[in-house]
């Protein structure tokens, strides 16, 4: 089972990820990809983390997302990833922009290979206006190719708004 559930910043898509791993009564790997390169960050961290149960497993990877999942991979068990548009955004940054697209390859590739049941996180970042800076425009075209490739290899797919979650595939 693959999940891609989508939403606004602050829109309670971390919170219904969590809720339905709770819910799963599975065993958790959660998958941070979040880096700490400031304060606000730090405490965007700090709030996740107090917020899911302290017995899950933790990763962290910021960047080579495909090759993590597969090695954790095992059956009966949950893997949520919590947040591509965080891990895309550490990709776009590096110096060789070749890395971001294999790495995207490398993720829809790997994802049906899965045993565990997925969880991904996502900022849906095409609902409002075209940036004006270039690597703006670079991350919302990109993040948004990345979601629709998703939704298409996904058995379910969710869009939360408002801490309500709307079905946009699968059952409820």
């Amino acid at each position: 089972m693959l999940q891609l559930i989508l939403g606004g910043a602050r829109s309670g898509k971390s919170r219904l990820a969590e809720q339905t791993a709770i819910d799963r009564q599975l065993a958790v790997t959660y998958v941070a990809t979040a880096q700490a390169l400031d304060f606000e960050m730090q405490s965007r961290i700090t709030h996740h983390q107090n917020q899911r149960p302290s017995h899950w497993s933790l990763v962290e990877e910021p960047l080579y997302l495909a090759k993590i999942l597969q090695k954790i991979d095992r059956p009966n068990q949950i893997i949520l990833v919590d947040c591509l548009t965080l891990w895309l955004t550490n990709l776009l940054l590096l110096e060789d922009q070749n890395v971001q697209q294999l790495e995207c390859e490398q993720l829809l590739k790997v994802l049906p290979t899965l045993q565990s049941e997925i969880i991904l996180v996502s900022n849906e970042t095409g609902l409002g206006v075209v940036p004006l800076g270039e690597i703006s425009r670079r991350f919302v075209d990109e993040a948004g190719r990345l979601h629709q490739s998703l939704g298409q290899i996904a058995d379910k797919v969710v869009f939360c708004v408002a801490g309500f979650p709307m079905i946009l595939k699968g059952e409820k």
